[in-house]
């Protein structure tokens, strides 16, 4: 019964071992900020990346204010906090199928570090991702200016990488008023 105790004992000492390990390696990839530096959602059919640091909050779509004379994707004005947010849809921004405003649908805020206040509407949220998970696809260059590169992931699903900051300042972006 003590050899049993002993090995016990041992045992814990490994297990308390490696968690301090993992906590270590932890720690250090979450100052460093590198192991999961990608936000992955889903608008449409395409699957998006964009870089952490680039994103913001990421709310439930509440009622939205209809701005009158705009595109189809722009879907009108949201207010956190007291401050008002330009809601896009990004599917149909991409000429795909409208966003209903329900179920896993989500606002994912942008643009704050560079003083802009626009909300994306997105089908989902797919959660943090690592540039480790993913390589460069060498299909087909996309021809938006936003899209900073085209991936795979290990699945051999295709992704793409938003330029949040050309996203911004692109004119189709910006030109949400109807003709």
């Amino acid at each position: 019964s003590r050899r049993l105790i002993r090995l016990n004992i041992m045992s814990r000492r490994i297990s308390l071992r490696e968690f301090q390990e993992n906590l270590a390696r932890r720690l250090a990839e979450a100052k460093t900020g590198e192991r999961r530096g990608l936000l992955g959602i889903q608008a449409g059919s395409e699957n998006w990346l964009l870089d952490l640091a680039e994103t913001g909050e990421i709310l439930t779509p509440s009622a939205l204010a209809a701005v009158p004379l705009t595109r189809d994707w722009y879907r009108g004005l949201a207010n956190v906090r007291g401050t008002l947010y330009g809601v896009v849809d990004f599917s149909r921004f991409h000429h795909g199928a409208p966003t209903p405003a329900v179920g896993s649908a989500r606002l994912l805020l942008i643009g704050a570090r560079l003083g802009v206040h626009s909300a994306l509407l997105v089908t989902r949220v797919l959660g943090l991702r690592s540039r480790e998970d993913f390589e460069p696809d060498s299909g087909l260059a996309d021809e938006r200016p936003w899209v900073r590169e085209r991936v795979r992931d290990m699945q051999d699903h295709p992704w793409l990488r938003l330029d949040t900051s050309r996203l911004l300042a692109h004119s189709a972006f910006l030109d949400a008023g109807t003709d």
